[in-house]
């Protein structure tokens, strides 16, 4: 999540509205710790007192809202709404990254004068693809090419408050499933093709495919 608000914040956007759920008090702890977490500090236990050094925070406003250990993502979203302030607003999952140009996207999303633009990505395949001719000579070989050329929801999406008329209360709101078809099949969906990096933290091998890439010190997403 951090590195994701990292990659807003490069553009310039710094005010965050998180839904929370399933163990939503760890986010919260963390970001009321954060000065804990990113600066030096002094603990002087026999006077109750605490001095943080070389503070190093972000710019961040950030609005922390219980939206149901159980909701679905259209719930949450439809939770959130006072908070938006009939502003256009960004939206995205807590679980993928990539190296999307935000201040394209939004310029995109405007243009389009719909009610929402998603992210559109081609995720490279997970195993290595053969080229292999008709007398069984391996003519090519790629080791993760882009998938079956397919697009598919990036997340990273570009909101009008319109789209709230979408969503309902109910939990099992689902922003992937109703609200998203109705939108497209009216006409108010627009997409933002990127051609650059992308993945999500869906698995166990994703996370530990994304750490060695983030220790590597040259992380395609890290754009900060």
């Amino acid at each position: 999540m951090w590195h994701i608000m990292k990659s807003y914040s490069t553009f310039g956007f710094h005010e965050f509205v998180i839904c929370l759920g399933y163990k939503g008090y760890l986010i919260k702890e963390y970001f009321a710790n954060y000065f804990l977490h990113k600066s030096d500090v002094t603990i002087d236990l026999k006077n109750n007192q605490l001095h943080v050094h070389d503070s190093q925070a972000e710019p961040w406003q950030i609005t922390l809202v219980d939206t149901g250990e159980h909701s679905m993502t259209g719930a949450r979203i439809r939770r959130i709404a006072k908070h938006v302030q009939g502003e256009t607003f960004m939206l995205t999952y807590g679980d993928g990254v990539g190296n999307i140009d935000i201040q394209e996207l939004l310029t995109a999303h405007r243009a389009s004068g719909k009610h929402c633009t998603v992210t559109a990505v081609q995720p490279s395949g997970r195993f290595g693809s053969l080229d292999i001719q008709s007398d069984g000579l391996v003519s090519s070989f790629l080791e993760k090419p882009k998938g079956d050329g397919a697009w598919i929801n990036g997340g990273f999406f570009v909101c009008e408050p319109e789209i709230f008329n979408y969503l309902s209360d109910d939990e099992k709101c689902s922003w992937e499933q109703k609200p998203l078809e109705q939108l497209a099949y009216d006409g108010q969906l627009n997409a933002f093709n990127h051609h650059g990096f992308w993945k999500p933290m869906d698995t166990l091998r994703d996370r530990l495919e994304l750490e060695k890439e983030w220790a590597t010190g040259k992380a395609p997403w890290k754009t900060w």
